[in-house]
């Protein structure tokens, strides 16, 4: 059990990266952390190195009962569940064009990057609301923002994360009142697997931005976009 008052935390793909980097930072603000990763073995690899405010747990957002199944064994052995941070991502492949790209394709990044947050979100809520208290945080891109798309490239990547932002904000429409926060996210381009060798931030830095909304105050927004603390354009 962890200890009276401390919040619980959900982190979805954080076996390395930026995920990972939210459970750390999360876990030095006094939260219990329940890392996950599709891989068990990589989820218990990764809490080991963060001490023992970090368990962790084998999460497939895909699975149609993984998210509720971890929701309630949360709950079952920590007694609350008070932040969800969906992280877990995945990319196109390079060269891919909306016109040309498999149907198979685009169904996996949409399955695991807006089908898997949302399947998480309804996992996570009804605990929430019970409790009075939540923030789930959708970690996403500023290449999901209409207002940037300038190219073709990662077409099902940008429509995932734009689908996102809409279910950020009806989630924040119909948790209004309850005080549960929904808000999305977006890190910036950090040095990760998925980001490479060659981008500005450090997985930390870019874990900076979802942190604050994991940890906001009963004041604060609901139904954002936000990049760097502050407002970004849909």
């Amino acid at each position: 059990m962890p200890e009276p008052g401390r919040r619980v935390a959900v982190v979805t793909g954080a076996g390395r990266g930026i995920g990972l980097e939210i459970c750390r930072r999360l876990a030095r603000l006094d939260h219990t952390v329940i890392l996950t990763a599709r891989a068990r073995v990589s989820a218990e690899q990764a809490a080991a190195g963060l001490g023992k405010a970090a368990h962790a747990l084998q999460l497939d957002v895909t699975s149609p009962t993984g998210p509720a199944a971890v929701a309630d064994e949360v709950v079952d052995r920590f007694g609350r569940l008070d932040v969800w941070v969906n992280n877990a991502a995945i990319v196109d492949d390079d060269g891919t064009r909306p016109s040309t790209m498999g149907m198979d394709a685009i169904a996996a990044v949409l399955d695991t990057n807006l089908l898997g947050a949302w399947r998480c979100a309804q996992a996570a809520l009804p605990h929430m609301r019970r409790a009075g208290y939540g923030r789930i945080v959708n970690v996403t891109s500023t290449l999901g923002s209409l207002a940037s798309v300038t190219d073709a490239t990662d077409p099902a990547y940008r429509v995932s994360k734009a689908a996102l932002h809409a279910l950020t904000r009806v989630l924040a429409f119909e948790a209004a009142g309850t005080g549960v926060l929904v808000n999305a996210a977006s890190p910036g381009w950090a040095r990760t697997a998925m980001g490479g060798p060659d981008a500005p931030l450090a997985a930390d830095e870019a874990a900076a931005t979802p942190v604050w909304l994991a940890t906001l105050p009963e004041n604060g927004p609901t139904g954002g976009l936000f990049h760097d603390r502050q407002p970004y354009p849909w």
